[in-house]
């Protein structure tokens, strides 16, 4: 029998899902590329700079969770569109009577193992069995932080559609969630759920799940642009910056809500993370409305201290007059309405943008040069 880390890995593409690889245009020999390469962060830095730690990383105390039920999710929203973030870029996305279920991970670790690995700062705010029914789920890529086996086939359990990179759908098939339930999508293409489309958004990372990253790029890795007949949602996944979200947001916005990752960043690997600044740079140039972030607050990921990204953001939002809404774990938010930024999280060191910068190579640089899509 498999043992779990193995099973968690999910198997690898074969067969249709194979051949719908070799047809993608981002899919050379034996795996996915970005538009802009991505450099790898030094190895012998990157070490030496894990082993030297961060200061701040994990709350001392616990964090504030809004407690969710049967009923607090049951009825639509009569605005059209409510966001509730769940927690690091898990978030329910409630759009023109679709609810679409984000990057789900209920488990206690980010990891292939139960026993060690990031583990979560609190507990899902709300249980997989009090969510309202999900007319889809939507997956950005393999990472354990954003593809958890367990919550898959919890999910899976009930029923429900999974919208996927192309080659994630093996991960699935192998975990036994049936073919028919899954349907993978190239950069640029489409599924209806409903009368909302969903559209699979380029963006600058890699995948694997392997912890030698033997199946590096094995899989894609995407955003999503959710679009219904009255609203429009961007989801970044994980991603460095680069000029095709100007392309998202020409072709694919304006949006009236952006959730675009802040956390887990650092310059040394500036090209696989926004973080804070450069995050509300992709808001601009996708054409965004309102930012939410997500990737932050749930798992200890990187150096920074934990409440650095959201300080930072506030900075970074004010300045280019982005509007701003950070919910707590399980808070909803509607963007026709929105609410006064409150910090709930602890008044405790962080490092600014000008003590550690964080910006993307290549022609991504715009924020170097002053260049914005205004």
């Amino acid at each position: 029998m498999m043992a779990p880390a193995c099973a968690s890995m999910g198997g690898p593409p074969s067969g249709r899902g194979l051949e719908m690889m070799k047809q993608s245009a981002n899919y050379r020999d034996g795996r996915f590329v970005n538009g802009i390469p991505v450099g790898d962060p030094p190895l012998f830095q990157t070490l030496k700079e894990w082993v030297k730690g961060g200061e701040h990383t994990v709350p001392e105390k616990p964090v504030p969770v809004v407690k969710l039920g049967k009923t607090d999710l049951a009825t639509l929203p009569p605005s059209g569109l409510r966001i509730t973030w769940i927690g690091h870029s898990t978030t329910l996305v409630e759009i023109d009577g679709v609810r679409l279920l984000l990057d789900p991970i209920w488990s206690t670790r980010s990891s292939p193992f139960s026993w060690t690995g990031p583990k979560r700062f609190y507990e899902p705010p709300v249980s997989l069995d009090d969510l309202p029914p999900i007319d889809a789920v939507l997956i950005s890529h393999d990472h354990y932080d954003h593809l958890d086996m367990d919550t898959v086939i919890g999910l899976a359990r009930k029923g429900f559609r999974f919208l996927v990179p192309l080659g994630v759908g093996a991960r699935l098939m192998n975990w036994g969630i049936p073919a028919g339930r899954i349907e993978e999508l190239d950069w640029w293409e489409a599924a209806e759920v409903k009368e909302v489309t969903v559209t699979a958004t380029p963006a600058r990372h890699f995948s694997g799940r392997s912890l030698l990253m033997m199946d590096r790029d094995k899989t894609l890795w995407s955003g999503f642009a959710m679009a219904g007949p009255e609203h429009r949602v961007y989801y970044s996944g994980d991603t460095g910056m680069f000029p095709g979200i100007i392309e998202i947001g020409k072709r694919l916005g304006p949006f009236d809500a952006s959730l675009v990752e802040i956390g887990a960043y650092h310059q040394l690997w500036a090209d696989l993370h926004l973080g804070p600044e450069q995050a509300v740079q992709a808001v601009k140039d996708v054409r965004g409305g309102m930012l939410i972030p997500t990737h932050w607050a749930t798992f200890d990921l990187a150096l920074h201290s934990w409440v650095e990204p959201a300080e930072r953001l506030i900075t970074a939002a004010a300045k280019r007059n982005i509007p701003l809404a950070i919910p707590k774990p399980g808070q909803s938010v509607e963007p026709s309405s929105p609410r006064p930024l409150v910090r709930w999280w602890p008044e405790i060191p962080w490092q600014t943008a000008e003590e550690h910068p964080v910006v993307s190579s290549g022609p991504a640089t715009r924020l170097r040069q002053g260049i914005s899509n205004e």
